[in-house]
């Protein structure tokens, strides 16, 4: 029984790796990066860190950044598609 409780937790481990070295793949293929960093640095616009300190426990805080980005008010245009601003709106949020 400890056996597959630890090789769930292991398994949850490395799809979360894996869904945040997509995201952050995805920010980089979609320009965000050339504006945005990781950390709270700030280029053109605030760290990806910065924000999600802002944001936390605010309950619409993926909806109100994603709509920002996606209807380009205050923020540039972006290459991305609505879906991937989404996800990629759920992982800055987790940083």
């Amino acid at each position: 029984m400890k056996t597959i409780a630890i090789a769930a937790v292991l398994a949850i481990g490395v799809f979360g790796a894996g869904a945040a070295g997509a995201s952050e793949a995805l920010a980089k293929s979609s320009g965000c990066l050339g504006c945005h960093a990781l950390d709270t640095t700030k280029k053109v616009g605030p760290g990806f860190k910065t924000i999600a300190t802002a944001n936390k426990g605010k309950a619409d805080a993926e909806a109100t950044i994603s709509a920002k980005i996606i209807s380009a008010k205050g923020h540039p245009k972006v290459k991305a598609g609505d879906d991937d601003v989404k996800t990629m709106t759920k992982w800055i949020l987790t940083l």
